[in-house]
This record gives structure tokens, sequence and C-alpha cells, in this order.
């Protein structure tokens, strides 16, 4: 049993057994002892077998070069803005320097949290209420460099150091809420604007795209409105050019003058007609129940619109029989006993 005792792991610093000098020892890993020779500083142990001398030599402490967690207790802490906070932490830290981490601190433990509880309030006395939530990174980046810059004598090195809660006062708290609630109030509201604004752009580049689609509709249909009357006028001329083409021709024919002033004679005796029908008043020549005068004065006019015509045709063709009984004057006897 005492061979097995004294063959078992080391302790920590921190406790209150310490490994007995037998001559031969064996240092477990991970694991550095300072032996002490007639009280001053010897030599450090490495894990394996190591040979001392009985008497002289004494194992005076014992190095966990693991890497140890302290949790650091709650403490009280005062911000920018005049908020106490209560927080708290875990450390995280290693032994890189057996020698300095035994001589240079009685206890490096209560040294490294006494540091960082300092370090914390010191931190959060730089920053306001609010970017203490939003830089926790940046605050446990800042503790850890405070640590080391003031543990590199004591052979300890601080790998990095975690908030765990931090508790805030009820009013606070509430107050926050109530921050929180109207922060995002606001942010609906922004969003409902934004949607609306969204909306009304919408509904005018689709009432612009509609305009100018009508406005180019109207035109492509006034461009064809244009195109297809202008085609009506040429129908029409080309038509009525035929026709005059025709009528010179039927005229152009025996009895075509004749044929003609009937025609005309027709046209002034129901136009009379019609007067009085259209208008309520009414111009009559003198002589307006005098049918034979009004076909004679109709015939004259005709008869003073072709003359120049009539003439180039009887130079033109060779002089024929005349007829006294013409079929003009057989019309206008005809016409006279009618009216009579």
């Amino acid at each position: 049993l005492k061979r097995a005792a004294r063959l078992a792991p080391a302790p920590c610093r921190w406790n209150s057994g310490l490994p007995m000098n037998i001559g031969v020892l064996f240092v477990p890993q991970q694991e550095a002892w300072v032996v002490e020779r007639m009280g001053k500083f010897h030599r450090i142990l490495e894990p394996g077998l190591n040979f001392l001398i009985p008497l002289l030599d004494r194992i005076r402490y014992v190095q966990s070069l693991k890497e140890i967690v302290i949790n650091v207790p709650e403490q009280s802490a005062v911000t920018l803005d005049n908020v106490t906070l209560q927080i708290d932490g875990v450390l995280y830290l290693r032994v890189m320097d057996p020698y300095k981490a035994s001589y240079g601190v009685e206890d490096p433990e209560y040294a490294v949290t006494q540091l960082a509880q300092t370090t914390m309030r010191s931190e959060l006395g730089k920053l306001s209420l609010d970017r203490v939530f939003r830089e926790r990174e940046s605050l446990n980046a800042s503790i850890v460099d405070a640590i080391n810059q003031a543990s590199d004598c004591w052979g300890i090195r601080c790998l990095r150091y975690e908030i765990k809660d931090i508790h805030v006062p009820p009013r606070v708290k509430e107050s926050m809420q109530m921050q929180v609630e109207a922060e995002r109030r606001k942010r609906a509201t922004v969003l409902e604007s934004e949607g609306t604004r969204e909306s009304a752009i919408n509904v005018a580049e689709g009432q612009k795209q509609a305009q100018i689609l009508a406005s180019e509709a109207e035109k492509a249909e006034q461009i064809n409105k244009a195109a297809g009357e202008a085609n009506a006028m040429l129908v029409k001329a080309r038509a009525k050019a035929e026709a005059i083409q025709l009528l010179a021709a039927a005229l152009a024919q025996q009895h075509g003058n004749a044929a003609a002033s009937l025609s005309v004679a027709e046209q002034y005796v129901n136009a009379f007609s019609k007067i009085a029908k259209d208008s309520n008043t009414v111009l009559l020549p003198a002589n307006t129940g005098d049918v034979t005068n009004m076909v004679a004065q109709a015939l004259g006019i005709y008869t003073t619109l072709t003359k120049p015509q009539a003439v180039k045709t009887q130079d033109e063709m060779p002089p024929a029989h005349e007829d006294s009984h013409s079929p003009a004057t057989e019309v206008l006897k005809a016409e006279q006993g009618s009216s009579s």
C-alpha cells in the first residue's frame, strides 16, 4: 500500500498533499514537479523516471500543465450610462512556466480571478448598456489581453474569457423591453410605408404604360383611318373620272346633247320641288309658274356651258341633216302639255 501511494499521481499545487522523496520518482504526463535542494530551487522534474537524493531534495510545488477552468464569481459593475449590472464569467488559463507560477505569485488561481474581476469592471465602465450586449466578443478579448499583460510574470497565460450571465435591474429590463417593442413598431411602420410607396410606384408605372400603349394605339388607329380615307378618296376619284369619261363618251354619240338637256331639265324641276321641304325660307324666281320658261332657262345654262365643246365638235364632225322634230323639241312640247 505504501508503494502504491508513492507511485500515485501527484496532486495539484492547491492541494495539501505533496509526493515524498524516496529517491526514485515517476512524474505523470502534463505535470511539472518543482524540486528544492536544501531550501533552494534545484530543478523541475520532467514526466517519466527521475532520481533524487533523499533528505537533501524536496518536492516543493506540483504544477499541472493542463488547461484550467476557473469560475469567476458574480460581481457588480457600473456602465458608462450609470446602469448597475451583475455579471459573472468563466476563465480558461494554462501554466506556461512552472518556475514563475511557483515563485512569482502566492496563489495563481486567486490572483487571476481578482485580476479578471477588476478588469471586467474597468472595461464595463467604458461601454454603455447597449454596447455591452452588442460587443461581448470585443469585451472578452479586451479582458484576455489585460490579464495576459499582468500575468506574464506569473508564468500563466489566459487563453480565453467568456461572460456567462448579465443580470439587469428590473426597471432597466422593463425599459429595454419597451424600447424593443417601440423599435419593432417603428420597423413595422417603416416597412408598411415602404410597401405603400412601392405599390404607388407600381400603380403609377402601370398607368404610364397604359397611357403610352393607348396613345400608340390611337396613333395607329388615326394612321390607319387616314390611310383608309386616302384610299377611299382615290377610289372615288378614279370612279368619278371613269364616270366622267363614260359620260363624255355618251355625250359624243348621236343625240347625246338632247339626253343631257332632258336630264338637266328634270333635275332643275326636282330641285324646286324639294326647296320647301328643307327650309322654311324659300326663294323662287318670278316666273315659277311658267314651267316652259324654267326648262328653257335650264337648257340655256347647259347650252352656255357646253357651247365651246359643241363648236369644237361641229368643227370636227361633218354637218348632218337638221331634223325639225329633234328629241329636245319633242321633250319640251311634252313638258308644256303636262304642265297645262
